[in-house]
């Protein structure tokens, strides 16, 4: 009778190629049509052609929640059904990707809103008793940030100091234990079809490569010239 025996080493290798990795896509632009929504369409095209992945989406703009965090922290509000199938899902997920416009500096308020209602102690973070430290629960995962914005990314980074990327990778994402990396494009206003389209296709290859296991690394650092960037 034939047999097949498989060294230790092959036991782990064929288990890591064979890991399913869960990908999440939050769409933070509350215009379906816009720029941002086609990123999201491209990272998802490119992360789905990945046999061992799996790919969800969040449209922002489609769930139904209140945007206020009613009461701070003092008294917790109800989640509704849309956000708490969204706390499932980021649960769920190995990597999550971050798609939105920078206004202001900043995430637009659909966004922002999301992540007070999401984030909550006791779901992403937790207090712990004499200590000023937070517990992170969401250690172990990583998140992509996929950015526009209309402003020149060198002016963005030397006059303001990288305002809205410092808030999402240090005092949100990173503050839950997510590891972040960003993508950024910059003067979106003033770019050519011909530069928008190879932002797209770029996108789509960084989703292909970032799907590949649950082992895989987020990707290169590297800080292309002209109107993007690439950070940790």
């Amino acid at each position: 009778m034939p047999y097949f025996c498989i060294s230790p080493i092959g036991l782990i290798l064929f288990f890591k190629t064979n890991t399913m990795k869960k990908i999440l896509i939050i769409n933070g632009h509350p215009d379906r049509d816009s720029y941002n929504a086609a990123l999201v369409k491209a990272y998802a095209t490119g992360a789905s052609q990945q046999a061992n992945s799996s790919v969800e989406v969040l449209h922002l703009i489609d769930l139904e929640f209140d945007l206020i965090l009613r009461y701070g922290y003092k008294k917790r509000t109800a989640l509704e059904p849309d956000l708490l199938r969204a706390q499932e899902l980021l649960q769920e997920a190995d990597h999550t990707v971050w798609v939105y416009p920078t206004w202001w500096g900043g995430m637009p308020a659909l966004l922002k809103g999301f992540i007070d209602r999401v984030f909550l102690p006791g779901f992403s973070f937790s207090y712990q008793e004499n200590s000023p430290f937070q517990k992170q629960l969401m250690k172990g995962k990583t998140a992509r940030v996929l950015t526009t914005m209309d402003a020149p990314v060198w002016y963005y980074r030397l006059v303001y100091g990288n305002p809205g990327h410092k808030v999402m990778k240090r005092v949100i994402l990173g503050f839950c234990g997510y590891k972040v990396r960003f993508f950024t494009m910059g003067d979106l206003r003033g770019s050519s079809v011909k530069q928008r389209q190879q932002w797209l296709e770029k996108v789509h290859k960084m989703g292909f490569q970032e799907a590949k296991s649950k082992d895989a690394a987020i990707g290169p650092k590297r800080a292309d010239k002209g109107m993007l960037m690439e950070t940790t």
